[in-house]
């Protein structure tokens, strides 16, 4: 005899879920193919690391690396050991990018992050300012500061891109990595990453994995090298991942290198909200003013040559127009 399957077996048996009032709270720090390591009892003297899988009933919401979960079920870290993801707690920031600007389905890359390093190399491959300007309007746009690590000094001087973004109001540090150990000009980002969650952001080949074995040496991420013809850098990072700094309660995040950041969630008023010393100047123009120079009637370059925004409003306000423009532009591969 042939049985019909039943077409409500999905359904639950009841309305009443569970309130899982033991949930334990854990830390993402790794996820692969479904099974997500999260790190419980931080900081205490049974600290360990659990592999949990997703609850049904939060199969539709994105679990990243930072996130703070609730955890139910076996959480002893033993090997073969299976816990429950039952609950995401609210995110204090998060970083988004979509797959180009005219997609409106984004993509969240990482959750609860301090503060963005852009890292971009000086030579080989040669810097990208477009991906870097991008990068950075996502941050600002997550309410995140951000950093820019200029990498591979030892192959060309940072100069030109320490210039250039003066305006914006971001620390630009330089880094080189010499023949035989060590990295040099790491002490100043340490000090900035101390005590913080960051983010670590940039196209393949620019050395985020090198930086990331120099602040954790139990790290061991692979490098790689860039290739000859294209200029461009080989993936060596599948997935995002999250290493504490040693001595220090701060915490860095690896990801994969991008080729693209597409931004569709930002707009100029966003934007212009990092800016916070050009956001007053912006209530006296049109709405849907774009802010840019040719815009009819917007009021930034009144207020700016009034000296409300400083000696370095000009400056800024450059900077603000690039950013701007280039979320305006499109997303494109860089």
């Amino acid at each position: 005899m042939r049985i019909r399957p039943n077409r409500h077996g999905t359904r639950p048996r009841t309305k009443d879920r569970p309130s899982y009032s033991d949930a334990r709270t854990g830390r993402i720090i790794t996820v692969d193919r479904g099974r997500y390591t999260a790190l419980v009892d931080e900081d205490q003297a049974d600290e360990r690391t659990v592999t949990a899988v997703r609850a049904k009933e939060l199969r539709r919401r994105p679990v990243v690396v930072g996130d703070s979960v609730g955890l139910v079920g076996d959480l002893s870290g033993a090997d073969g050991s299976l816990a429950r993801l039952v609950r995401i707690h609210d995110r204090s920031t998060v970083l988004r990018r979509s797959a180009d600007d005219g997609d409106s389905s984004e993509r969240v890359l990482v959750a609860n992050a301090d503060q963005l390093v852009v890292v971009t190399a000086a030579a080989d491959p040669q810097p990208r300012p477009r991906l870097i300007d991008r990068t950075l309007a996502a941050a600002f746009d997550a309410g995140m500061d951000a950093v820019i690590c200029v990498t591979k000094t030892d192959l060309a001087p940072s100069d030109a891109l320490t210039e250039l973004y003066a305006g914006v109001d971001v620390p630009v540090l330089s880094t080189a990595a010499p023949h035989g150990p060590g990295v040099c000009g790491l002490d100043e980002l340490a000090a900035l990453l101390a005590d913080r969650t960051s983010v670590f952001v940039g196209h393949s080949g620019v050395g985020k994995s090198t930086l990331i074995n120099a602040l954790v040496p139990a790290a061991h991420r692979a490098t790689g090298s860039v290739n000859a013809v294209t200029g461009r850098g080989r993936h060596t990072s599948s997935s995002a991942i999250g290493l504490r700094l040693p001595d220090t309660h701060g915490w860095v995040i690896d990801t994969p290198g991008v080729r693209s950041f597409g931004l569709a969630h930002v707009t100029p008023e966003t934007l212009l909200a990092a800016f916070t010393d050009l956001a007053d100047g912006a209530t006296g123009c049109p709405k849907g003013c774009t802010h840019q120079a040719d815009a009819p009637g917007c009021a930034l370059d009144a207020w700016v040559d009034g000296g409300h925004a400083g000696p370095e409003g000009h400056a800024r306000l450059d900077s603000f127009r690039r950013l701007v423009g280039s979320v305006q532009a499109g997303s494109v591969q860089v």
